[in-house]
Parts: C-alpha cells; structure tokens; sequence
C-alpha cells in the first residue's frame, strides 16, 4: 500500500458535544486518559480492584516472553463469582439480571439471586457429567438465557466454553469440538427464529459421527421431536433441575483459560482464540462501565448481539453481569412479527443503553423512519455501535431516529483477539464525529504506521497496529503458539496487527477503513471500499451499499458498487445510477467514482452481519462463486447474479 494509500477522501464536518447532563455525572471523565498516560499499569491495575479477588494480584503485567502475556499472573479469582454471587452478597438479588424475550412473546424475568442458584445448578450438573476445571465444554444454543447460565457455570468450575454460533453447520461444529477437544456439548432441541422453530439438535448429531464427546446435554426449548442417542444424550431439566442451589466457586488463577473463540481462518482451518480470566474481565468489566456510562441501579441495557460472537462473550454475558447490569436479552430477529420488533422491546423494558451493529442500523434505514416513530424511545440515553466501520449517514440517522437526537452515539472499534472494546468515544466526554471511532480508550496504545512501521502524521493513512499490550488480549491461538505469532506480530515488529486499515484526521482521530484486504488499487490509487460505500449512502437514495475491487485491463482495478435502495427509490431508473456514480465523483474525487453501480435486493451476509465482499468479487468478476455455507441466505447470491448484465463474450 503506497503511503498516500488511505488519504482522507471523506471529510465529515459535523460535530455532537456530550450531554451536559451526562457529562456531569459520567462514570469517566477526561481525568481518566490523563491518569493512564502517566502510568498505564497502575491504572490498569486500579481496574482490577474494580474486581472481586480471592487473592490479590501483585504483578499487574508479565511482558517477559513477547508475544505472551500474562496479567495479574498471581491473582485468583472467579469469573462466575464476579459476576454472580458477589451482588447478591451486596444485598441486589433481587435486582433483575436478564429480562428474556422469546420470539414467539414468551418472556422471563431473572433476578440476580435466581441466576445465582441457576448457575450454581449447572455447575453441579457439568461436575456430575465429569467435567473438571481445564477441560473444555462445546455450547451451541439459541439466545436463551441458558446460554448465558451455561457459560457462567463453565466459568464457575474452571472448565473453558468454547460457543459456537447456533447458525453454523454441522461441519463448523465438528472442527470446533475437535479442535478444542470439547468433552461435553451444550445444546438444545431448537430456537425461535422467523416465526418458527429452527432445530439446532441435528445439526449437533451430524458433528458428532465425526468426532465424538462424554456426553450431549440438551435444553428444552421448542419441544420439537429430537433424535436421542442412550448413554450419550441427557436432557438439561433432568440432569440441571435435580441439583442443588449450593456450590461453592473455587479461585483460579487469573491466567486459567476462560473461553476459546473460533474466527473463520483465511486457510479453512478456524482459529481458535483463547482468553484467559482475570485481565480479561478487568477490561470487559472496566469498558462496559466506561463506554456506555452504565448506572446499574438504572439502566436497563441491551446488546443485540448473539452469543455466539465475541460481542455476546464481553457485552452480555461477562461485562454486563460482573457490573450488576439488568439487561435484556432477544432470541429471535428485528423483523418478527413486524418491522418494529426492536423498539418495541425498547419501549416495553424501558432500555437506556442500546448497542447494536452498522448493518442493522442500515436496515432499519432502509425500512423507513415512519416504523421507529411508532414508539416510544425516550428511554434511551446512550447508543452505541459495533462490529464493522459505521458510515456518517447511518450514525447520524441512528442519533436521529433512534437516540433524538440528543443520545451520544459511542462507535466501538475492537475484535475477537482484543476481548474488549479498545477504541471508542466516551460519552460524557468526547465530542463525537460521525463515523469515527476517534481514540484509543485510557490505557490502550494504538496508533496508524505505514509501511515500515512509522506511526503516520495527522491526516494521513495505514494500517492500525497496538503498540503495548492489554489486559483482555487473546493468549495464543489455541493449540498454536507459532500461528499466533504469524497471524498477528509478524508484520511489524513489536506491534499487534489485526489487518485494519484506518486513517487520522487532522485531529488525530482514528477512522477506521475495514480490511486491508478490502482495499482496491485503482489507476495507483489505494482506496477503502468503506469510504466509497459511505459516499453512496450518502445519498438520499441509498440505503446500503457494498463495493468491491474488480480486475480491469485499463485501471488495475476498477470500482463495482452493489447497493440497496431507499423505499421510494427505482431500481430500473438508468439516470439514478448516473446520479450515484456522480455523487461518488463530486463528494470523493473523480478517481473514486464506480465503474459500476447495480441496485439489488439484499447483499451477501454472514450471520454475525458482516458484508462477504469476496463473494460480490466474484460476481463482478463473472467467477464461480466461493464458499457461501456462512451466509444467512444463499439465495441471495442467485438474485444478484441474475441482476447482472451478461458478462462480455470472451471468443
């Protein structure tokens, strides 16, 4: 990448100052990144005591053996214990822990001390079952708040989860298990997805005529007919409703194994990330508090993700609870029954603290402003972002519409491998800008460098590295040291690399600019696909758009755009798409300008709601397409590549 590569075509001018009631009595205030700056391990040390330890670390970072760290080595705690136990002891139990939301309209309420004996069951259960701390249990559940109980109670007794998201396949499931040497799995006979029951069993029973485990404990949800293997499969209301609310939590240490997370790995192989406990919870606990000025004694919370991704891990299950958070949590999807399905569960629960990802917010656009005016937000005091770059206009629609225009919008930036949100504004006291991420949170060194690594000037553009370690990194890659170091300290020395690219304004503040690998070289050019899409849905007309790099004889690459339109837009009105191509053109530059827009229905999408560009690729370079299993709807490749004109004849 030349080192003018991600120049600042984008200028967003608009500025949002905190609240001032916010600001008056946020959680953190501009003191904190003075404080950390001075002395980064004391601070992060101080977070720790945010904890509840049953020994008390001494050593906050061990840095001997680059790339491994270890933090708060000589710690023990327990993870389910913070997270449970200690606020019932603090007299919240009867503080609601977990509003759940099925699909159907099934609700549950869960206070603090009914988690307590609910996780306290399980334990028992998985003890029962012959799992032990170190050994590592496989969950694949729908949003449920067994999900969460299960999750808490490997944590309870040492034993690592490993949840793989409740939409993969067999296949995924079988490398996961595998891989992980899972000796239990946690799953149920289905979930509530689109109006109806959608099984999860089968899908677990495939898997296991490859590889095998102890013992399959399943949840009732749907009472769907189920296949039962003897000896092998147990049902969780007999095996969990019979135990005791008694168990006591055991100390671990603080670098005892958590959580393994599989990412899909560029070689087929997925890539199982480890965590560990006790930094990992100092910083999902510190940043929950910290980036969305959580008051728990007030705020109803909802994170939309799923389990199944890392959002689900730091934002539900772990952050959330270690704090005494109520939160919501939803099974099923936005649009069922109806389009207003989320802020209907806002306005029932009362929700102050939203945090959901950019490709909903853009679908939620698409759908039109009439369906949010429907209810009541009011309630809303923080919103916040997650998952991929936002673009401006989505930002400044989601404040509108959704906050009104008076909730500080916090865009996260941070990955599987961080375990926490590292970059992000904070709401009492950064004055936001639309799309950006802006800084690194008190405690967390990340800069922009080029290629050989020097940190680049304001206004000017690379790749994102982090340049100290942190508390909730990932360890190794599971069962591959060496992977771990190629993957992510190989590129530039002493630096972590995740394959971001990002800019900084001439503030200083960071934008990020999505993949690397999603940059497209045109005439000499570099330039991000995230700026490109911006621009297009800056257009009144466009809802959301995806483009992609595709070969071409005159300019290395040429732009392709595939774009959603607004309700009231034509797709087959030929002057729009001159119109778009133009918009691009006069709100980036000429060079920047699509060689192609096509309007289609949907785009291409895994579960977790990031945009498959490889395969859009392959569309606009008339290839055979790739692997689509990870799509939420295959389909939808079929519809694009009808919607494509004949590729040109090559005889």
């Amino acid at each position: 990448m030349s080192n003018e590569s991600l120049a600042n075509l984008l200028k967003e001018e608009r500025r949002f100052a905190p609240p001032a009631d916010l600001a008056a009595s946020a959680n953190v205030t501009a003191e904190a990144y003075e404080q950390a700056k001075a002395d980064r391990l004391g601070f992060w040390a101080e977070q720790a005591r945010r904890l509840s330890w049953a020994t008390e670390p001494t050593e906050t970072l061990d840095w001997s053996n680059p790339p491994f760290a270890k933090w708060f080595a000589d710690g023990k705690l327990n993870v389910a214990y913070n997270c449970v136990d200690r606020h019932v002891e603090a007299g919240h139990g009867d503080r609601v822990a977990i509003h759940f939301e099925g699909e159907p309209g099934d609700s549950r309420a869960i206070t603090y001390a009914e988690l307590k004996d609910e996780v306290s069951r399980a334990a028992n259960a998985l003890t029962e079952l012959g799992v032990e701390a170190g050994d590592r249990v496989a969950v694949y559940l729908p949003m449920i708040p067994e999900a969460v109980i299960a999750m808490l109670a490997c944590a309870r007794i040492g034993a690592a989860h490993s949840v793989v998201f409740g939409g993969f396949s067999a296949d995924a499931i079988a490398k996961r298990i595998e891989d992980a040497d899972a000796k239990v799995v946690i799953t149920s006979d289905g979930g509530y997805r689109r109006g109806k029951p959608s099984a999860l069993k089968p899908a677990v029973d495939e898997a296991l005529t490859r590889v095998s485990v102890d013992r399959v404990l399943v949840v009732q949800r749907t009472k769907q007919d189920v296949a039962w293997t003897e000896g092998r499969d147990v049902w969780w209301h007999d095996v969990v409703g019979k135990q005791s609310t008694e168990h006591t939590p055991e100390a671990f240490d603080a670098e005892q194994p958590l959580f393994i997370l599989y990412t899909s790995g560029t070689t087929g192989k997925p890539k199982g990330i480890l965590h560990t406990s006790g930094g990992y919870l100092t910083q999902a606990s510190y940043t929950h508090h910290a980036v969305f000025d959580l008051k728990p004694s007030s705020d109803v919370y909802w994170c939309t993700a799923d389990i199944g991704w890392v959002t689900g891990h730091s934002y539900i299950t772990y952050g959330p609870l270690s704090n005494g958070a109520t939160q919501v949590i939803y099974e099923g999807t936005p649009d069922t029954p109806h389009q207003g399905r989320f802020w209907e569960i806002v306005q029932k629960y009362g929700v102050t603290i939203l945090y959901t990802a950019p490709t909903a917010i853009r679908t939620f656009m698409k759908w039109g402003d009439d369906i949010p005016a429907k209810f009541d937000l009011s309630s809303l005091r923080v919103l916040g972002s997650v998952g991929e770059p936002i673009n401006p206009e989505a930002w400044v629609w989601y404040r509108k519409n959704i906050g009104a225009d008076t909730c500080p919008v916090v865009d996260t930036w941070w990955q599987t491998e961080t375990g926490a949100i590292m970059i992000s504004p904070l709401p009492g006291v950064t004055e936001t800008k639309p799309g950006s991420a802006q800084r690194a949170l008190p405690g967390i060194s990340a800069t922009v460098v080029d290629d050989e690594a020097h940190e680049v000037p304001d206004g000017g553009g690379g790749y994102l590295v982090l340049t100290e370690p942190w508390p909730s990194m990932l360890r190794t890659i599971w069962g591959d040291d060496q992977r771990f170091i190629d993957t992510y300290w190989s590129r530039f020395e002493g630096k972590y690399f995740a394959g971001d690219g990002a800019k900084k304004d001439d503030d200083g503040d960071i934008w990020l600019l999505g993949r690397v690998d999603d940059v497209m070289l045109v005439s000499g050019h570099n330039i991000s696909t995230t700026e490109v899409e911006s621009a297009l849905v800056s257009h009144p007309a466009v809802a959301e758009a995806a483009v992609v790099g595709a070969a071409d004889e005159t300019t290395g690459q040429a732009i392709v755009a595939f774009v959603i339109l607004r309700g009231s837009a034509n797709a087959e009105d030929e002057s729009l798409v001159a119109d778009l191509r133009n918009h691009v053109g006069t709100t980036l530059g000429p060079i920047a300008k699509p060689k192609r827009v096509l309007p289609v229905a949907e785009l291409p999408k895994t579960r977790s709601g990031k945009i498959m560009r490889r395969l859009l690729r392959d569309v606009a370079e008339n290839r055979e397409l790739g692997d689509v299993t990870t799509l939420t709807d295959s389909s939808v490749m079929d519809l694009i590549q009808t919607k494509l004109p004949a590729a040109p004849s090559e005889d």
